[in-house]
């Protein structure tokens, strides 16, 4: 199956170029909104976040009288990341030094690291690194107001959540209304992969955001040049040998020569055997025959089928502690492309692990989180001199009809597809969009990234150009993720009651504080970015022209009612129709059409010139309700709903 989604690069070089103070395009951004009491960085893996907090702490302690800094990482391994740092020979005024004796990211029971906690709280020390769940059980009785003049930093803050038992979420509420702590929230993903928000509104709001994108931090490398996304589906267990090929559904993506982490599925997931040691046999089978394992390192030598060669491969899906323990620290210290070969995972290698000779994130089994497949692809797009090309290939199982959860099966394939649109969008360049207002209309601040739309609607308040500014991609992925937007995106229903009537409604809902006409404005904005970025802009002479879903139009002739007639999510579905058999395209119209969402009076108004051009076309015919075509159906149902609501009125009326 081709990829999904294919981009590439410039490799400006700009993203790791450093300033004056030693400071990357990200970290300076970032430090720009030092001085804020609660800021929100959002900004992918591999950017240097860690290093960013570095610089925005030290001039928070030395500037802004702030007086400690907690540091709270998910997992231990993480807060390797936040371990002394030279900066001042980089041409910053500090370096980043703490006490290890107050880095409780190290083995040990959490009770005496609560203690430890507590005691920093009256020592004289600056610096503490800890997990969220030391600061969870710390916060349990403290006295928030010990936290006055303090630098709360809560990293991958995507598993904070406003939810009512999400115990980090009420620790970062209580500390935002009872002390004066300072707080910098870090993030690499901001999709949660479900509906409940990060932060509630009016938490969100009181936070400076600064987001430095994907696009921007791929874009600046210097040797990565392009990143693909692909699906794989297969029929029974990935490892078994298919009977026709004589091969397993993994040995047929699995390269050996390409630097991969293997993500097996979640043993609680339908793809998964639930023998999670038996399915890592397995992909050493796959490999070859085991020579020996280092007793040192814990680094398994297997001796290749296809090529004879030494493979290095690290299992991390074992249950012994002293073994993981052993091969994640060899992990860490990997200085050379000899030095492993393959990473084979279960809940590990994703958030925080640094293995930048990585070139291909093979995950097999549907991942209900967009956050996890975007941590699970930032494995790859790390720069190396390794590789051009980052790979993420999501193997899955594809629905059966024998099987008790075809229906889950698939909604989990139109996930999956969802998630590698949401991806497409994320990682392509952002352009800014403007009205046109006539032929003479020249503004000189819009640069060659403006692209003006005749029609389009700009945002009035402030709280809409925030939204635009810097929520626009968390906007699409909760978009995404909807239920109605799922059943909608594959093509069965008209491309403007998705874009006028379906986003517009989903968007109240997300923000009910939005006046009318921002809500117009939002909704504009997503879905000109969105079908803009699923085209290509072509110079043909002096003119640029876009080459959009079937449309050829030149740039200065773009309006948004065009725009508005072009499904920008159905490229995918395209794809996906040409790579799987009939059978299962048939599993998925009929769960389509078995969960369709119910008409509305906005979506049968929409429809009505088209039910009536349709009839003009086909010699008064009426367009049938048991139709095949998913279109002509949906008019019928319209035609059906339109004439219950006039005799609905009439009765009214009469």
């Amino acid at each position: 199956m081709p990829n999904l989604v294919h981009v590439t690069y410039d490799q400006t070089g700009k993203s790791k170029s450093t300033n004056a103070f030693g400071m990357r395009e990200m970290q300076e951004k970032a430090y720009e909104g030092r001085t804020a009491q609660y800021l929100l960085l959002k900004a992918p893996p591999a950017s240097g976040k860690s290093r960013a907090l570095m610089f925005i702490a030290l001039d928070k302690l030395q500037h802004q009288g702030i007086k400690k800094v907690i540091v709270a990482v998910p997992e231990k391994s993480i807060g390797a990341s936040f371990g002394t740092t030279e900066l001042k020979k980089y041409g910053f005024f500090s370096d980043w030094n703490p006490n290890p004796k107050y880095n409780l990211c190290t083995p040990g029971e959490e009770k005496s690291k609560v203690t430890a906690f507590l005691n920093f709280l009256d020592s004289e020390e600056q610096i503490l690194i800890c997990t969220h769940a030391t600061l969870r059980f710390a916060f349990d009785g403290l006295d928030v107001k010990k936290l006055d003049d303090t630098l709360v930093t809560i990293d991958e803050f995507h598993h904070v959540s406003a939810e009512g038992d999400n115990i980090l979420g009420q620790v970062l509420k209580s500390i935002m209304a009872n002390s004066s702590a300072h707080i910098v929230a870090m993030t690499g993903s901001y999709f949660r992969g479900d509906s409940v928000p990060v932060l509630m509104p009016e938490d969100e709001a009181k936070f400076t955001k600064v987001t430095y994108t994907y696009y921007q931090q791929l874009n600046g490398y210097e040797f990565l040049k392009s990143l693909g996304i692909g699906y794989h589906f297969y029929t029974g267990r990935y490892f078994k040998k298919n009977p026709e090929t004589g091969i397993s559904a993994l040995a047929e993506i699995l390269d050996e020569n390409q630097k991969t982490i293997i993500h097996i599925p979640s043993v609680n997931s339908a793809e998964s055997s639930k023998l999670k040691h038996d399915e890592v046999d397995h992909i050493i089978d796959v490999l070859g025959t085991i020579e020996y394992q280092d007793e040192i390192t814990g680094v398994i030598h297997i001796k290749s089928h296809k090529t004879g060669n030494i493979l290095k491969v690290a299992d991390l899906v074992q249950d012994n502690p002293k073994s993981r323990d052993k091969i994640s620290g060899y992990l860490r210290e990997v200085k050379s492309t000899d030095d492993i070969d393959i990473v084979i995972a279960l809940g590990m290698a994703k958030e925080g692990f640094d293995w930048p000779y990585c070139q291909h994130a093979l995950t097999i089994g549907y991942r209900g989180s967009l956050t996890e497949i975007i941590q699970i692809i930032g494995r790859a797009t790390r720069d190396s001199n390794n590789k051009s090309h980052a790979q993420f290939t999501n193997l899955i199982a594809q629905p059966d009809a024998q099987d008790d959860d075809v229906k889950l099966s698939v909604n989990n394939m139109l996930k999956a597809i969802t998630a590698s649109l949401l991806m497409e969008q994320v990682l392509a360049p952002n352009f800014k969009f403007n009205l046109k207002k006539d032929e003479d209309d020249e503004d000189d601040t819009d640069d060659e990234t403006t692209i003006k739309i005749r029609g389009f609607k700009l945002p009035t308040s402030q709280r809409a150009k925030d939204i635009i500014d810097t929520d626009i991609n968390d906007l699409k992925a909760k978009l995404l993720q909807n239920p109605q937007m799922l059943k909608a995106m594959p093509g069965n229903v008209e491309p403007e009651v998705i874009n006028t009537v379906l986003i517009p409604k989903i968007i109240r809902e997300i923000y009910p504080d939005l006046s009318d006409e921002d809500v117009e404005a939002v909704r504009q904005y997503v879905v000109v970015d969105s079908v803009l970025k699923n085209s290509t802009i072509e110079e043909q002479g002096d003119k640029k022209f876009i080459r959009m879903a079937g449309s050829f139009v030149n740039i200065d002739d773009i309006h948004i009612d065009l725009i508005d007639q072009i499904n920008p999510f159905q490229k995918a579905f395209e794809i996906l129709s040409k790579s799987v058999t009939t059978q299962v395209l048939k599993l998925i119209d009929e769960h389509i059409q078995s969960t369709k969402f119910e008409m509305t009076d906005d979506e049968a108004i929409l429809l009505w010139p088209k039910i009536k051009e349709w009839v003009k076309n086909n010699n008064g015919e009426q367009p049938n309700i048991q139709a095949f075509d998913h279109k002509e159906k949906r008019m019928a149902e319209a035609l059906v709903f339109l004439r219950e609501l006039k005799r609905k009125k009439a009765l009214a009326n009469g």
